[in-house]
């Protein structure tokens, strides 16, 4: 989440609305509101917003209905969602609980109590955006503040390690045994910083298939080898192992080829003027290597 966290609102009694928009406003966060359901599907399409507080009876279709039409589509599966809505049975606050709402909060409600509900989702939310979906590792959003902690330090190594040839990979294989591919990369990686005795190492993406290692200088060469070990020898288990031995996918087609590149980043290679200047360094010495 960068920025104010925008929230829609999916409200059709325009009092509440108008009220819920005005009010968290001036708690500082971005508010959109629209009162029927195919105007929160249309406005997702161009927007994601960081939370959706959506009411279950709308003049068109239902908030469950909506809430279903999100989690149906990649884009807007993971944004949380709170109900508020006059339905109080307790067959319906299971029902939308159920579905995978945050929250569910029945009217009248006390909007103190509202504040602090969304305060919370956007918190959890936030720390679940700075880990990678698929490896657990901090995420670029979050690993980028400890790269910008060394553009004024002199006493640090990095090592940067690059996936290679994971289209291809997908393309042959699946983008479930692509992820595969890029979770196990990431255990080693960890479980190397874990092993290499350095209490302050970190590890973390620079993107989805680059990853790096602050560590402490002296530990540079056994962690560079222990992961080229490592990585050499889970290679074959990448892929099914007929066509490991026979050295294609298919008759006709090529194995497809994944690399690990592993490379070594010093601050006396050379100055750098800002995070994205040492960011593009991690990745030439990837090529260096």
């Amino acid at each position: 989440m960068a920025g104010v966290p925008h929230i829609l609102i999916v409200e059709d009694q325009s009092n509440t609305a108008e009220m819920l928009t005005s009010y968290f406003e001036m708690q500082g966060y971005k508010v959109t509101a629209v009162g029927w359901g195919k105007d929160a599907l249309a406005f997702v399409e161009e927007t994601i917003p960081d939370l959706i507080v959506l009411d279950i009876r709308l003049p068109d279709i239902d908030g469950y209905e909506v809430f279903r039409r999100l989690r149906a589509h990649w884009r807007t599966e993971r944004i949380p969602v709170i109900f508020l809505t006059e339905k109080r049975e307790r067959k319906d606050k299971l029902m939308g609980l159920e579905l995978g709402a945050v929250d569910y909060i029945t009217k009248p409600f006390d909007v103190q109590e509202l504040r602090l509900r969304v305060r919370n989702v956007l918190h959890r939310s936030s720390l679940e955006r700075a880990s990678h979906p698929i490896t657990g590792l901090p995420a670029a959003s979050l690993s980028g503040e400890h790269l910008r902690a060394l553009l004024t330090r002199s006493d640090w190594a990095v090592l940067s390690v690059g996936l290679r040839g994971l289209k291809r990979f997908a393309e042959v294989y699946g983008f479930l045994a692509r992820d595969d591919v890029v979770r196990a990369v990431g255990l080693m990686l960890n479980h190397a910083v874990s092993e290499s005795g350095d209490p302050d190492a970190f590890v973390g993406h620079l993107d989805d298939t680059n990853f790096f290692i602050i560590i402490a200088p002296d530990k540079v060469k056994q962690v560079q080898q222990m992961l080229t070990a490592r990585v050499n020898e889970a290679m074959t288990f990448f892929y099914p192992r007929t066509d490991w031995e026979a050295g294609r996918a298919t008759p006709d087609v090529e194995l497809p080829r994944l690399d690990v590149t592993i490379g070594v980043l010093r601050p006396s290679a050379r100055s750098f003027s800002s995070l994205e200047d040492l960011k593009q360094a991690l990745i030439e010495a990837q090529r260096a290597d």
